[in-house]
């Protein structure tokens, strides 16, 4: 079993665009958006992926993370869906992914930063503003139900 130690932040700049090292363009749903078992499928590009993610306990959770083949991620999108699916461009920067959302979720940008221990010290970049960690009005399955930026 993995485990995800994560800390999400807004975006304040798009400096990190001169930073990044390449960006893949993303459409996901959920299959369930149950707090235990929360399951996604995602296409990043022309591969698939379905995450099976834990409770959050802090900023670690359980997940568990598949490849599966592009066009079974499509049907599985298209056929049992039980969100509407939320589209954005990934942009990698040194450890940092930062989420640009398109549709009802423009003007969103996240920053994540998976980190090897919940006490690890991380350097923020300038582009790096308010952080969200822990706020579920910020996970991608709340923002896909609500289809809303929190305020």
């Amino acid at each position: 079993m993995a485990k995800e130690i994560e800390r999400k932040f807004l975006v304040c700049d798009d400096s990190y665009r001169e930073a990044a090292s390449g960006s893949v363009e993303m459409s996901q749903t959920y299959l369930s958006t149950a707090i235990d078992a929360t399951v996604r499928v995602r296409i990043a590009g022309d591969r698939g992926f379905l995450t099976v993610k834990g409770r959050n306990d802090g900023i670690v959770r359980d997940e568990w993370e598949y490849e599966v083949p592009a066009n079974d991620a499509r049907q599985m999108i298209d056929r049992c869906a039980q969100s509407p699916v939320i589209s954005k461009t990934r942009y990698r920067a040194g450890r940092w992914e930062i989420d640009e959302f398109h549709g009802c979720l423009e003007g969103l940008t996240v920053a994540e930063i998976e980190l090897s221990d919940p006490d690890e010290h991380v350097d923020l970049p300038t582009f790096i503003g308010k952080e969200v960690t822990g706020d579920p009005r910020y996970y991608n399955s709340s923002l896909a139900k609500t289809g809303e930026i929190p305020d």
